[in-house]
This record gives structure tokens, C-alpha cells and sequence, in this order.
């Protein structure tokens, strides 16, 4: 049985934010994106200052800092399960104040020990059970029923307006992450640096703790996606750490149907382009159907015309409809190849051990595209 250890944010502002926020909710234009910020702003990112550790000691940046794993997809895709089932395949987190016991950094960029190190974060506030233990929980923080009773508000808007309220606190969410994910040993005044200093001596080494930070997002995607408070949450985390995508398929109903699966496709792409952070495919539920032919879909252009042909004379779809998903596919047909896949069964635990080999991949894609790109602007 694993150890939780729950960590509560402060409700102490909680009733003033709720009156702010009952008037107008965040919006995008008062929030500034990291790669957006001043020089000297954006000069100070800790994702920088650990690409330009990891830099100077040829180490990978996944070597030197946690990975983290924001899951999302449609509602039933299997999320909270899929987050549930990579936790099990995770050590817990050392209990706080005995996360440095000088334990180097393996190979493969594991804190040793044996499994890797996974803390866990619940960003759905509607969700009565969490299969999971979630060591930072939205629902410690903000009181979903609450929400939706004081401000006369519908389920998907008070899931919103929690998200709304919460991000308003998640400078103190980062604070908890970057105390357990990292331990600094004492410096001396050589290894000092100058904050906004990126381009001159690496900062002083600090231990990682954790390997993964795992984050369960609501199952309304657009309520976390396409929301202000899910790109500030977002943009927070990649601030901070390599942050991977991982999206969440279902993959029965994507067999079944063609339409169903070019959907979940077309939203891949639109959340790969909106964050533009690495993307990693997770068709789910492989224990009743095969990942094997949603796979070849993506990899083969020709077979997947072949089901669509066959889709066609089936009746279940044709004129307009099938011009349009011919040409979609074969747009898409170059987006598929920048795109890690992977088929997991969150049920059984079949595939996680291939997740965690393409997410080490994806957060190498991080480093050299994501950071690469803020680097340019600095």
C-alpha cells in the first residue's frame, strides 16, 4: 500500500477570490505567457536555468529535473484511470523534509532506489473519488458545489470557475512542487549566480527528488484546454519543469468509428499547436480492442483509405462527409509523424512500461524544441 502524503493550499483568501471572480473570471489578456515576458522575466525561468545545468554537465534535462505529465482527452476516455494506473508503476514520494538523502541520478535519469519517484496533482474538482492518491487535490482548495450554488452557475461552468479560483493559487502549487522535486546542497559563495544570469556559469546543482509529476485534469477537456486558467496552469508548469501532453484515447469507439477517431485526431492537433509542447497519443482501453489498428492508421496513409472506403460503403458515411475526411487525413498525414503513440491498457497495466519510454523521448523533444525556442528570445 502506497504512503499519500496530502498537501492542503491555503483557504485563507479563498472568499475574497470568490467575490473577484464572480464578476469576471480570468481572462487571457491578464495573464502573460512566459515566452511573452520581459528579458529580464523570462532571463530568470527556472526551465532555463536547469536546461543550462544540464548543459554544462552533458546531462539530458529530464537527467536534472521531474518530468511532468499532464493528462487530458475526451470525457470517458479513461484519464483518471490511465493516472491511476502510471502512479501504481511509481514510487511514492519520500516523506517532506527526507526527500535529500544523497541519492544520485541514474543512468536512464531514475533518483535510484529502484522505481521511479511519481507525485501526483488532481485538477478535477468535480470528481467524487480519486483512485489515485493525490497529493495536491483542487477539491482541499475550492469546493465545487459551493461554487456552483453561490454564483448560480451550470456543472461545466463551476468546474471553470474552480479552475479560475485555483489558478489564482498556483504560485503556491509551484512552490510545494519545486520544495519536493529538488533539494540544493549548500553553496558556497563561488557557486553562486546571479538570478537573471543564463549565459555565464551553471547554477548550483540541485538534487532531484522526483521523477514524474503527474496531473489529472477535469473530464470536460474544453473546462481544462481551452480555458484561461488551463493555460495559465500550463504555461506555469513548463516554466518549471519538461512538460509532456499526454492524450488519452479511446480506443474502442475509435475503432468502431472513423468519424470518432479523426475527431480525437483533429483535437490532438489543435491542443499540439495551442501549447506547443510535446504530444504523446495514449490510445487506452486496449484490453477489450487493439491499439494495433488505430496505429497503422497513423502510420499508413493507404490503409487508413481502405477503412474509409469501406466505412463509405457501410453506409455510415459519404458525400460531403468523406471528401472532407479524405482531405483531413491526408493534412494530418504529416502531423501523425511528429507525434509520439503509444497503445496502454490502464485497466491490466499493459503499455505503461512503453508510455514511460516515449514520454522520456517527448520530454527530450521538450528540451530541444520548447526550451530551445524560449532560449532564442532571451
Amino acid at each position: 500500500e502506497k504512503t499519500v502524503h496530502k498537501l492542503t493550499i491555503s483557504k485563507e483568501t479563498l472568499a475574497q477570490q470568490q467575490k473577484d471572480q464572480s464578476s469576471s473570471p480570468p481572462s487571457k489578456n491578464s495573464t502573460t505567457h512566459p515566452s511573452s515576458q520581459s528579458s529580464t522575466t523570462t532571463s530568470s525561468l527556472p526551465i532555463l536555468k536547469r536546461s543550462l545545468y544540464a548543459e554544462s554537465c552533458s546531462k539530458r534535462l529530464r537527467d536534472v529535473s521531474p518530468v511532468c505529465v499532464i493528462v487530458v482527452g475526451m470525457a470517458g476516455s479513461g484519464k483518471t484511470t490511465f493516472t491511476a494506473a502510471l502512479q501504481r508503476s511509481l514510487a511514492p514520494p519520500p516523506p517532506e523534509g527526507e526527500e535529500d538523502k544523497g541519492e544520485d541520478v541514474d543512468v536512464d535519469g531514475t533518483t535510484g532506489g529502484g522505481l521511479p519517484v511519481g507525485y501526483c496533482l488532481n485538477l478535477d474538482p468535480a470528481t467524487k473519488l480519486v483512485p489515485f492518491g493525490a497529493s495536491i487535490d483542487i477539491r482541499d482548495t475550492v469546493n465545487y458545489k459551493e461554487v456552483m450554488k453561490q454564483h448560480n452557475l451550470g456543472p461545466n461552468g463551476a468546474i471553470m470557475t474552480s479552475l479560475n479560483l485555483f489558478s489564482t493559487k498556483f504560485d503556491q502549487v509551484l512552490t510545494i512542487l519545486e520544495k519536493r522535486a529538488f533539494s540544493t546542497p549548500p553553496s558556497t559563495k563561488q557557486e553562486e549566480v546571479d538570478d537573471n544570469d543564463t549565459t555565464t556559469n551553471p547554477p548550483p546543482q540541485e538534487r532531484k527528488n522526483l521523477d514524474y509529476i503527474l496531473v489529472d485534469t477535469p473530464g470536460q477537456i474544453e473546462a481544462f484546454t481551452w480555458s484561461a486558467s488551463g493555460s495559465i496552469i500550463t504555461s506555469a508548469l513548463s516554466s518549471s519543469f519538461p512538460t509532456v501532453l499526454a492524450f488519452v484515447v479511446d480506443t474502442p469507439r475509435c475503432v468502431q468509428s472513423l468519424d470518432t477517431f479523426m475527431s480525437n485526431m483533429l483535437y490532438a492537433c489543435s491542443m499540439f499547436y495551442r501549447t506547443r509542447l510535446p504530444l504523446v497519443i495514449v490510445f487506452n482501453k486496449t484490453d477489450v480492442v487493439p491499439a494495433e489498428v488505430c496505429l497503422e492508421w497513423m502510420d499508413d496513409y493507404d490503409k487508413f483509405q481502405a477503412a474509409l472506403d469501406e466505412f463509405m460503403d457501410s453506409g455510415r458515411g459519404g458525400g460531403y462527409y468523406a471528401t472532407l475526411t479524405r482531405s483531413l487525413s491526408l493534412v494530418l498525414d504529416e502531423f501523425y509523424s511528429t507525434l509520439k503513440k503509444v497503445g496502454v491498457s490502464a485497466g491490466t497495466g499493459d503499455g505503461v512500461g512503453d508510455f514511460w519510454k516515449v514520454v522520456g523521448e517527448a520530454a527530450d523533444e521538450f528540451d530541444l524544441g520548447y526550451v530551445g525556442d524560449l532560449k532564442c528570445r532571451v
